[in-house]
């Protein structure tokens, strides 16, 4: 990969030009990476849809990824050339697809849930509970910022959710007096941080520059931030972030095995249950879909496949 240090520089340049995440970024540029080493190295534009189509039938032949991964990898090489090198590809109709499976979402009872969420580390128990008490993806909960908790209107705003949208969700009576009193603690870790000159948190786009006093500013500090401050990978600055996603993860999948549910479940499953329940209780299908952040109530829809309703609310003959 010596011979294209600069490429590698202007697709990062790119990625941030147009907001992508630190995430995408790291994600696009290891596609990019495993696409010039799997042609030997060489130059993308000594290159065209059929060397993008030998990558991605192998990804799906010989490496068996799944439909996503496939989708990811050929979404980071459009950008390369469309986006970077400026050229457009021909259509690739020779990609051998890796196949979508048809599955429905793992779901819990009311039950399980309950049972789960009490099972689950006291650090990391507040978070579990918004992500199904709010229908919030994993990283929406994380990023949640103090500003966005409306505790007048019972709601919370989740900004630039999937797709960046914004969209408001429901904020759950259960937790306002546990989520005010986690707010004062945090307020005072603030306050302690700016004392010692390690306060502040990343702003969105361009307000750090508009707004350069707005990162150390109690409302854009992050509902559950990290315990302490640490470097920020793109630009060096020492600062207070969120919880790393790994840590929720580990205490869901902890919890569920020390509840003994043998089903998988993950921090996403909340928000699987969270959809699933509100249908199970009579909510319109609508209502759920803007909850959800879901730009097809066709993506909502797959949730009555398996509520109570559905198959499970069949009786069967033998019965």
């Amino acid at each position: 990969m010596e011979a294209n240090p600069k490429l590698l520089v202007q697709v990062r340049n790119k990625l941030r030009t147009n907001h992508y995440s630190y995430r995408t970024e790291q994600q696009y540029l290891a596609w990019i990476r495993r696409f010039i080493l799997f042609q030997g190295k060489r130059h993308p534009r000594e290159m065209s849809g059929t060397e993008v189509e030998q990558f991605l039938t192998w990804l799906a032949v010989d490496r068996k990824v799944s439909a996503s991964t496939q989708n990811q990898a050929l979404s980071a090489i459009l950008f390369l050339y469309r986006q970077v090198l400026e050229i457009e590809l021909p259509w690739l109709s020779n990609i051998t697809r890796a196949r979508k499976p048809a599955r429905l979402p793992v779901v819990l009872s009311r039950q399980e849930v309950q049972v789960l969420l009490n099972h689950v580390d006291g650090r990391f128990r507040l978070v579990v509970q918004l992500l199904y008490g709010c229908g919030l993806r994993l990283m929406e909960g994380l990023r949640l910022r103090v500003k966005d908790v409306d505790f007048e209107y019972m709601q919370i705003v989740v900004r630039d959710g999937k797709g960046a949208k914004d969209r408001v969700t429901v904020l759950p009576d259960l937790l306002v007096e546990s989520l005010k009193a986690h707010l004062r603690t945090v307020h005072d870790e603030h306050e302690n941080a700016l004392r010692c000159g390690t306060a502040g948190v990343e702003l969105p786009f361009a307000l750090a520059r508009k707004y350069p006093n707005a990162r150390l500013q109690w409302a854009w500090q992050y509902v559950f931030p990290a315990a302490r401050a640490s470097t920020d990978p793109r630009s060096g600055a020492v600062r207070r972030h969120h919880l790393h996603e790994t840590g929720v993860q580990r205490a869901v999948r902890r919890a569920a095995r020390d509840a003994g549910i043998l089903k998988p479940v993950g921090p996403h499953t909340l928000r699987h249950c969270f959809a699933t329940h509100l249908l199970e209780r009579g909510y319109d299908i609508r209502t759920v879909q803007e909850l959800m952040g879901h730009a097809d109530v066709r993506t909502t829809q797959i949730y009555t496949h398996v509520m109570k309703k559905g198959a499970s609310g069949v009786k069967s003959p033998l019965d």
